[in-house]
């Protein structure tokens, strides 16, 4: 086929600062094809846009896909102790949006392996059926600007952990009205305990 060009084009600099303009997936290998599958489409409420023996997408919104899992039977479990990926986030858009996820997977025997408001973030931990922890969470405050500095300040300076919080009390009172800037607030920590502590995770069954 031929073609005309229609007009000359310049590169941006390379002393330009390009960033991407979105974060758009994670790909998961496993040998736990079935089970990672299912677990991330009931927990991201996600669906199935593709799927083989090979690999599987999974989406939750208009992005083609998000997840990616490959099947790769017989490979090993993870390394706990291994250095690698901690944790992938997802934000929710409220409070009751994550407090609402919170009960349903509850409901359907997944729960969080720590709730922690980190200041900046209301965060609860899950872990998929590799090990993996996955966070879901919300923002606390109502910009980024609020955000970044609290974040450049001494209260997190002094606390960059966070303290655990109980996800059942916050529901309760969430539902009594309390206003959303006390059910966000970061508490201090419990007394005698240190920001390290707070790193302590329900054991997985």
């Amino acid at each position: 086929m031929n073609t005309v060009a229609t007009a000359t084009r310049t590169l941006p600099a390379s002393s330009h600062r390009i960033a991407p303009e979105k974060f758009a997936h994670v790909v998961l290998k496993t040998a736990n094809y079935d089970a990672v599958i299912a677990w991330y489409a009931t927990v991201l409420q996600a669906r199935v846009a593709f799927r083989n023996d090979f690999i599987a997408f999974l989406t939750y919104d208009d992005e083609h896909h998000r997840v990616a899992v490959l099947n790769t039977p017989g490979s090993p479990a993870p390394d706990p102790a291994a250095a690698g990926v901690h944790h992938i986030a997802y934000t929710y858009t409220g409070l009751g949006e994550l407090l609402a996820t919170y009960r349903r997977l509850k409901a359907s025997g997944i729960e969080p392996a720590r709730c922690i408001n980190h200041g900046p973030t209301t965060s609860m931990y899950y872990r998929d059926p590799d090990g993996l922890r996955v966070e879901l969470q919300i923002d606390n405050f109502a910009t980024m600007d609020e955000a970044h500095a609290y974040l450049t300040g001494p209260d997190f300076a002094e606390n960059p952990i966070g303290v655990v919080f109980d996800p059942e009390q916050l529901i309760r009172d969430y539902e009594a009205g309390r206003a959303f800037e006390d059910l966000v607030r970061r508490p201090p920590l419990p007394p005698g305990k240190t920001p390290m502590d707070m790193r302590a995770e329900t054991p997985r069954a």
